[in-house]
C-alpha cells in the first residue's frame, strides 16, 4: 500500500491519526513486493507463508513498526510471540533498529510461557492457585511424580515416573485436563496414566505451584470458561503476530485462536514445509488449516529466498514436493546458478568421513576454482547423533578442529564418559577418578556417607578407592544392600580386568559385558525418556568404535589425547549438529551425510507414524537441503556399521525425488579406476552392492550410469540382482526368521532364493535367504 493509499484509508479519521500515517516510512525501503504486501496488510487474518531464506524475520519485525508508525496500536496492544527468548530479543532488538530508538512498553513480546506467566498471575484464583505460584522445573517436576507413584504401589523400575512425566507432558500439549483425557488413551501407564494425572494436578494445587505444560493449559482452561475474561483480552490486543506458526501444538493453537476470535487481527507467520516437531508436540495441521479457522483470510507467500543458489532451491523443491499435506509455493532467487547438488555413494561410513574430511581441507584451500572458505563457513548435518562418532573419529585423527552444536562432543557426553569411565577402572584399578564417577552409577545404594567411608579406608591404609572399597565391606563398615552391591562391584571389576589379560576374549567382548553386567545398559533401557534410546545408540556406537582399536588401552590414551587436543575457543571450526538442531542456520557449505533408507528417513519414524511420519521426514530433507547457501553435498553408503553391526545400506528415497538437472553426481574414490588410501577396490564394491540389493535402486543406477557415462536402460550385471530359481531353501513357508535390520518375521513366500518376509516391525520385505537366521539358529 502506497503513502496515497494509506491516506485513503484513513479518511474519516481524527487528525493525529491521519498525520501518524504520513510519517516517513524508511523501514519498507527494500522489501521485495510480497513482503510489502504482507506488511501493509493489517487488517484481518493474514497467513504469511515464508520458505527458507525469504526474509520473514524482516517482514515480520517491519509489521510490528508499521503498526506503531501509522498509530494503529500502541505497544502494550501488540501481542507478539515467539517460541525462543533469543528470538524475542532479535525481534525487539531489530524493532527498535528500524524506529531509530530502543522501543520501550512493549511488555506482549516474548515467548508462549513468558506471556502466559504474567497473565497466569493475574488470575490464578480462576484455577485454584494464588498469584505467587512457583513453577517447577523438571526435577522437581519429577520428585513429586515419583512419591505419587511410590504412594500407589507401583514399580517405578518398571513403569518409571520419567515415562508418567512425558505421558502427562502430551495430554497439557494437547490442551487436555484430566477429565478431558479421552478414552483411548486409558491404557496409559499401566492403566494408571489418568488417575496419577489428577492427583499430580491435585498435588500442584496444594503446593500452590505449575508446571510449564500448566501455564498455557491454565490460560486456555481460563478463557473457556470465563469468556469476560477472554474479551478483556480480546479488547487489550488489539493485533496480533506470532512467529513459526507451524511448530505450535494444540494448546498453544487453541490460545491463540481464543484470543484472536475477537477482531480477528493475527498475522501468523510460519512455512508448513519446515515443520520437523511433531516428536514434541507441533502439529503442522495448524498451519495447514489457517484459512478454514479464519475465512477470507490474506495469504502472502515469501518465495523470493536470498540465501542459495538455483540449483540448491530447486533441489530442495524436487523433494518437498513428493508431500501431499502442503499448501505449496515455488522458492526463486536472482543470483547466479552456482554449482549443482552433488551427490556421492560410497562404501561404507569409514569412507564416507574420510571423504568428507578431505573435502572440507579441499575447500578450506580452495578449490574447483571457488574462494577458500573459513572452517565456521561449513556445517556436517547428519540425521542421528550416532552418526557423529565416525566424524568425530575422522576429524581428529587428520586434526580438523569442529564444534558438536546442539550437545557435546561424542566422546563427551553423559553416557560415554560413564562407559570411559568404567573402561579405564578395568584397566587400571588404581584410577581413583574413574572409581568415584560410576561407583553408585547406577545406582547402588551408596550415598555421600558410604562414599566417605570408601574414602577414609583408602586413605588410612595408603591404597586406591577400590582397594579401601573391599576393606570397607570386609570390615563391615558398609553394611546392607549398599555393603552387597559394592562387593559385587569390586568383585566385578576384578574379573573384568581378568578378562582382558585372556587372549581368547576380545576387548570388544570385555566393553560389552562391562556395560551389561554392570547394569548401566539396563540402567538406560529403564529411562523412558526421550533422550533413553539416543543414549542407547550412543553406547552401541562407542562399543562398535572399539573395532578401530587392538585393545581397549589404545582406545583410551587415543580418547583422554584427543580429548586434551581441544582448540582453542577463537579457532574456527567446522560445525556438527543434527538436522533438527540446524534449523534457522545457514552454511555456505554444508554436507549430509547417510541418506539412506532406514536411517533417513528414519525407520523408527515411520513405523510410529506411518505417512505422517514420512512426511515429516521429508521435510526435514528440505530443511538440511536449504542451509546450504553455495555448495551442497548429499552422500550415502552401501555399508554402515550402525552399534557395532554391519548392516547393508540402500539409498534414500529423498535422492530419486531430486531432480537430475540440478544434481551432479561425483565418482566416489577408489571405484571405476579412481583412487582413495583404503577404499575398497571397484569389484568388492560392486559385488557387496549387489549383495545389499543397492543396485535395485534408481538413484544407484543413475549414479554408476552417469559416472561411466553409460545410459540407465543398460545396468551392468551383478550377483544377486536377479533371482536364483536353482537355489533350493532351507526355509519353509511360515518359519519364524530373523533380520539384523528388519527384526523378527514369518516367511510367506518363496522363490529360489528369495523368500518374502511378513515382517513385525518393517512390514514385507523380499530379502535374500542367506541374510535371515532362523530362530532355533539364534543364541539365547
Amino acid at each position: 500500500m502506497s503513502s496515497f493509499d494509506e491516506m485513503d484509508a484513513f479518511e474519516g479519521a481524527s487528525l493525529s491519526a491521519r498525520a501518524m500515517a504520513a510519517r516517513p516510512q524508511p523501514y519498507l525501503d527494500g522489501l521485495n513486493p510480497a513482503q510489502r504486501a504482507a506488511v501493509e496488510q493489517l487488517d484481518g487474518p493474514v497467513l504469511m507463508l515464508a520458505g527458507a531464506g525469504t526474509g520473514k524475520t524482516r517482514a515480520l519485525t517491519a509489521r510490528i513498526v508499521h503498526l506503531l508508525n501509522t498509530g494503529r496500536a500502541r505497544p502494550n496492544e501488540i501481542l507478539a510471540v515467539t517460541f525462543t527468548n533469543k528470538a524475542a530479543r532479535e525481534m525487539k532488538n531489530r524493532v527498535g533498529q528500524m524506529l531509530g530508538h530502543q522501543i520501550e512498553g512493549m511488555p506482549w513480546l516474548g515467548t508462549f510461557h513468558a506471556i502466559c506467566v504474567k497473565l497466569l498471575r493475574r488470575h490464578a484464583e480462576l484455577v485454584g492457585l494464588k498469584s505467587n505460584f512457583t513453577i517447577l522445573d523438571t526435577d522437581d517436576q519429577l520428585r513429586l511424580l515419583k512419591q505419587l507413584v511410590a504412594a500407589d504401589g507401583i514399580d517405578d523400575k518398571r513403569w518409571p515416573a520419567r515415562q508418567l512425566a512425558g505421558i502427562i507432558d502430551g495430554w497439557k500439549n494437547r490442551a487436555l485436563t484430566p477429565d478431558k483425557v479421552p478414552a483411548s488413551d486409558g491404557g496409559a501407564y499401566n492403566h494408571r496414566g489418568t488417575e496419577l494425572y489428577a492427583q499430580y494436578q491435585q498435588r500442584l494445587k496444594e503446593l500452590n505451584a505449575t508446571d510449564f505444560g500448566d501455564l498455557l493449559l491454565h490460560m486456555v482452561t481460563i478463557f473457556q470458561a470465563h469468556p469476560d475474561v477472554l474479551a478483556q483480552y480480546q479488547r487489550w490486543f488489539a493485533y496480533i503476530l506470532v512467529d513459526e506458526y507451524q511448530d505450535t501444538n494444540v494448546a498453544q493453537y487453541l490460545w491463540l485462536r481464543l484470543l484472536a476470535g475477537g477482531h480477528k487481527n493475527i498475522c501468523c507467520v510460519g512455512d508448513d514445509d519446515q515443520s520437523i516437531y511433531g516428536w514434541r508436540g507441533a502439529e503442522v495441521g495448524n498451519i495447514l488449516r489457517f484459512e478454514k479457522d479464519f475465512p477470507g483470510a490474506h495469504v502472502v507467500r515469501l518465495e523470493q529466498n536470498y540465501r542459495s543458489t538455483p540449483h540448491i532451491l530447486a533441489a530442495a523443491s524436487g523433494v518437498i514436493a513428493g508431500n501431499e499435506n502442503r499448501l505449496g509455493k515455488t522458492l526463486f532467487t536472482e543470483v547466479e546458478d552456482g554449482e549443482k547438488v552433488r551427490l556421492i555413494g560410497h562404501w561404507d561410513g569409514e569412507e564416507e568421513a574420510r571423504w568428507i574430511g578431505e573435502e572440507i581441507e579441499g575447500a578450506q584451500r580452495g578449490t574447483r576454482g571457488m574462494p577458500a572458505f573459513g572452517l565456521d563457513q561449513m556445517a556436517v548435518l547428519v540425521r542421528a547423533s550416532h552418526q557423529m562418532r565416525v566424524l568425530e573419529n575422522r576429524f581428529l585423527k587428520i586434526g580438523l578442529p569442529y564444534r558438536v552444536i546442539g550437545g557435546p562432543r561424542f566422546f563427551e557426553r553423559l553416557e560415554c564418559r560413564d562407559a570411559i569411565a568404567y573402561f579405564r577402572l578395568v584397566v587400571s584399578a588404581e584410577d581413583d577418578l574413574a572409581f568415584e564417577r560410576v561407583v553408585n552409577v547406577p545406582k547402588r545404594g551408596l550415598g555421600p556417607k558410604a562414599q566417605q567411608t570408601i574414602q577414609l579406608a583408602a586413605r588410612a591404609n595408603g591404597v586406591s578407592l577400590i582397594e579401601g572399597a573391599r576393606l570397607a565391606v570386609d570390615g563391615g563398615l558398609i553394611k546392607g544392600k549398599g555393603g552387597a552391591e559394592l562387593k559385587q562391584f569390586v568383585t566385578d571389576i576384578a574379573r573384568w580386568h581378568r578378562m582382558l589379560k585372556d587372549d581368547t576374549i576380545s576387548h570388544i567382548e570385555v566393553a560389552e559385558s562391562i556395560l551389561d553386567e554392570s547394569g548401566y545398559t539396563a540402567f538406560w533401557q529403564n529411562e523412558k525418556t526421550p533422550e533413553a534410546p539416543g543414549r542407547l545408540e550412543n553406547l552401541k556406537e562407542l562399543v562398535g568404535g572399539l573395532e578401530d582399536y587392538t585393545n581397549l588401552q589404545g582406545f583410551l590414551e587415543e580418547v583422554s589425547l584427543n580429548m586434551d587436543n581441544e582448540s582453542a575457543a577463537e579457532e574456527q571450526k567446522v560445525s556438527i549438529m543434527t538436522l533438527h538442531g540446524a534449523k534457522g542456520l545457514e552454511f555456505p557449505i554444508v554436507f549430509l551425510p547417510g541418506w539412506e533408507d532406514g536411517l533417513f528417513p528414519s525407520q523408527r519414524s515411520m513405523d510410529e507414524s506411518g505417512m505422517k511420519g514420512l512426511e515429516e521426514e521429508r521435510r526435514l530433507a528440505y530443511v538440511g537441503i536449504t542451509r546450504a547457501e553455495q555448495v551442497c553435498t548429499i552422500s550415502f553408503v552401501g555399508n554402515r556399521q550402525i552399534h557395532g553391526q554391519w548392516q547393508s545400506a540402500m539409498p534414500s528415497r529423498f535422492i530419486d525425488e531430486l531432480p537430475e538437472e540440478h544434481v551432479e553426481v561425483l565418482t566416489p574414490p577408489g571405484l571405476y579406476g579412481g583412487s582413495y588410501g583404503a577404499a575398497a577396490s571397484s569389484s568388492n564394491l560392486h559385488e557387496a552392492a549387489a549383495e545389499a540389493n543397492v543396485y535395485n535402486s534408481p538413484g544407484w543406477r543413475r549414479l554408476q550410469a552417469r559416472s561411466q557415462d553409460r545410459p540407465v536402460s543398460q545396468p551392468r550385471e551383478h550377483k544377486n540382482t536377479v533371482i536364483d530359481m536353482s537355489a533350493v531353501s532351507s526355509f519353509v513357508m511360515g518359519e519364524r526368521v530373523f533380520h539384523q535390520k528388519f527384526g523378527y518375521g514369518a516367511i510367506q513366500g518363496i522363490e529360489g532364493d528369495k523368500l518374502e518376509i511378513a515382517f513385525e516391525k518393517a512390514g514385507v520385505k523380499k530379502v535374500v535367504a542367506k541374510f535371515v537366521t532362523g530362530c532355533d539358529d539364534i543364541p539365547f
